[in-house]
């Protein structure tokens, strides 16, 4: 049985990285580290501080969506985030759960 969870346990980091690799390439591709890393600033805010501060909110991941898609201005200061219309609505979704999921 110990054998068997350290198994399913192994498969689903396994599944969890390549997943986050794939949004990674994403977020590369539709040109989003441009301007966005990981774990710091660039012209617009590090992923790690844009989960802490949606952290907790049950519509975070819907909000950063449509951010994502439409742009925004006055959350992290004077520059504002221009519209992505690359991304799809799904892509959005998926790159908002890949932000949220930042550690």
């Amino acid at each position: 049985m110990k054998t068997m969870m350290f198994a399913l346990a192994a498969v689903a980091a396994a599944l969890s990285s390549s997943s986050a690799l794939a949004n990674a390439e994403l977020a590369q591709k539709k040109n989003c580290m441009a301007c966005h890393a990981v774990d710091k600033k660039v012209v617009g805010p590090s992923y790690k501080d844009v989960a802490a501060k949606y952290k907790g909110q049950k519509d975070a991941e819907a909000k950063l969506a449509e951010k994502i898609v439409k742009g925004g201005s006055g959350v992290w200061g004077p520059v504002p985030m221009p519209a992505n219309t690359q991304v799809s609505a799904d892509e959005a979704k998926q790159l908002a759960q890949w932000v949220m999921a930042t550690k």
